[in-house]
């Protein structure tokens, strides 16, 4: 039966095929679906791991206990996880191990824009790149033949476009993989120096074994048709080129792109007047091409920054640009990203916003919006679960040059328990006098209301132990903590007050408040007033101040020609922070309005 899945559905489903008994990932665009998919399939114990890191090295566990094992991740989740898999890459598996990483080119949702194939060369490893959500399905499946017949851990490398893109999948049935009975083998998997000196001969022997699959595998297509121009292409690429060019050229498509196929490569080149290699982002299979000797063109023609189209392919290539729909760029509306209305950051950042002398440090998740004006509180962010080292390496900046200010580093829930518990421990243990606030809204909230270790709830809903971030807070050592409800204004800013006063000591502010887009959960409803009654306002009373409009709240709208605000019913989920704000009361809750 054929059925119409994204990448990642079509991942899990091969997962699900190819008799997997252990998954775990987490979340992060734009791979998170994959595990909401896999987990539907009972026979597979899937779960949310605390971060990627831990979810590699879960699947490693399961792999060495002889099942076969996955893990997914985005790109950058990939760099926290790199230091298990290079060294699993010179142990033995016992169960077949794969796992995704999910590439964002064009930073759709990402901090920074890698390529992450490079990976799977450092850490010689296997790696599959599909270009479709059929190849998804059948990639997952052969890649747990490969990860067992030669003992590698397999990547399959993934892209924004078909992680998300739909295309038919026929599906096959599960077939349970018979596990390997576990043996204590020391020689082959305990990674001490000794060990390792020996395996390190072995990778390099599985790598030529590699390379004899790639040259026979069935993922090596090539398509002869016009041979004036022939294009060598992986995942998305390929599919943006055949649809450049169709039978205007020919074509090698890798499915199997490491170790490459070297000598079909070179066979196709001397088929084709000109060979042009189409990848995004790195020059990846162009150099290993020039390595070896043959003529390409690659990034001389195609750009390697932002995610790649058909439009820069031709434009590179032959030198034209396809004709599309023109539209004039003043009918577009200008819509920078914004805090939900509602959103429980909204009150802390615009207390923190009227701070003087203060740098404000931000971490990955919703709360990166919060400097963007008109809130302008954040400064800056580096990576997932940083806020509080680098907070911690800021105060001693400042506090050896001379510089007189005040550190404030934030993050979210699932975020503290990522990384950021041993960012709190750097400051705890070092005990430098930043103001670390910790924004738990009860959810994993950028990526789509996943659970994490202080929601109570597995990837299934079934309740489990909830870590509580203030007790976790107070056994790291901190003394000075407070948790408050950011939408009170009068308590988070008495509470900011409070943290600014300690001169000394490390600080921790907790704001606890539910995602306003969250389900509510049972301890939600019984811990939390969610009264969603919406605020209006009395034009009467008005004065046009657009006091409220500071809060940044897209539920507020303002009538330049009236001079009055006005709140969209639609929108608005009363959460008060603007009826606080207004300085002639003129904003209350519908129910109350006359």
């Amino acid at each position: 039966m054929k059925v119409l899945m994204t990448g990642d559905e079509a991942i899990a489903r091969g997962v699900y095929e190819a008799g997997v008994l252990f998954a775990s990932a987490y979340p992060g665009t734009p791979s998170t679906e994959i595990l909401e998919h896999v987990a539907q399939y009972g026979e597979i114990a899937s779960e949310w791991a605390p971060n990627e890191k831990v979810a590699m090295e879960a699947a490693m566990g399961a792999s060495m206990a002889g099942v076969r094992a996955f893990a997914a991740m985005k790109m950058v989740g990939l760099n926290v996880a790199a230091d298990p898999l290079f060294t699993f890459s010179y142990l033995g598996l016992n169960g077949g191990f794969v796992f995704v990483s999910a590439d964002d080119p064009g930073m759709h949702s990402s901090q920074n824009e890698q390529d992450n194939r490079h990976y799977a060369k450092a850490a010689k490893i296997a790696m599959f790149e599909p270009s479709d959500s059929q190849e998804c399905r059948d990639m997952a499946l052969e890649a747990y033949k490969v990860s067992e017949t030669y003992g590698v851990p397999v990547m399959i490398r993934m892209t924004t476009r078909v992680c998300h893109s739909k295309s038919l999948v026929e599906e096959g049935v599960r077939t349970e993989a018979a596990p390997v009975r576990y043996v204590k083998q020391r020689e082959k998997m305990d990674a001490v120096p000794a060990i390792s000196k020996m395996r390190r001969y072995v990778v390099e022997e599985r790598e030529q074994k590699l390379k004899e699959y790639a040259e026979n595998s069935s993922y090596t297509v090539e398509e002869l048709h016009d041979t004036k121009i022939g294009i060598i292409a992986a995942g998305a690429a390929y599919m943006y080129a055949k649809e450049v060019f169709g039978d205007r050229a020919s074509y090698l498509k890798l499915g199997f792109t490491y170790p490459m196929p070297v000598h079909k490569i070179r066979a196709f080149s001397e088929k084709v007047d000109t060979l042009y290699v189409v990848e995004e982002l790195d020059p990846f299979m162009e150099d290993i091409i020039h390595e070896a000797g043959i003529s390409c063109h690659g990034r001389d023609v195609i750009p390697g920054i932002d995610e790649l189209n058909p439009n820069i392919i031709s434009e590179g290539i032959l030198q034209t640009k396809n004709a599309g729909v023109e539209v004039s760029d003043a009918l577009f509306v200008p819509r920078p990203p914004t805090l939900c209305a509602g959103c429980p950051h909204r009150g802390f950042f615009y207390e923190l916003g009227k701070r003087k002398d203060t740098v404000m440090i931000g971490d990955i998740g919703c709360y990166a919006l919060g400097g963007a004006p008109p809130l302008n509180a954040k400064d800056l962010a580096l990576c997932m679960g940083s806020a509080f080292s680098v907070g911690h390496g800021m105060y001693h900046g400042f506090s050896r040059s001379g510089q007189k200010k005040r550190v404030v580093a934030t993050m979210g829930d699932s975020t503290f328990f990522h990384t950021g518990i041993n960012s709190l421990t750097e400051v705890a243990y070092n005990r430098s006098n930043t103001i670390c606030v910790i924004l738990d809204n009860r959810i994993t909230g950028m990526t789509g209301h996943q659970e994490n270790p202080g929601t109570g709830y597995t990837i299934h809903g079934d309740m489990t132990t909830r870590i509580d971030i203030e007790t976790v807070v107070r056994a790291l050592g901190i003394q000075n903590v407070r948790t408050v409800n950011p939408l009170r204004l009068r308590e988070m800013k008495e509470a900011l007050d409070w943290a600014y006063a300690i001169t000394e000591e490390p600080v921790v502010i907790i704001t606890k408040w539910p995602c306003v887009l969250k389900k509510f959960s049972k301890e939600d409803k019984e811990q939390f007033d969610l009264d969603r009654t919406p605020c209006v306002v009395d034009e009467t009373k008005c004065i046009g101040c657009k006091k409220c409009l500071s809060t940044g709240c897209p539920a507020l709208r303002f009538d330049a020609s009236a001079k009055k605000s006005g709140i969209s019913q639609a929108d608005c989920v009363g959460c008060t922070v603007c009826m606080q704000v207004c300085p002639v009361g003129a904003i209350s809750r519908k129910e109350s309005h006359s």
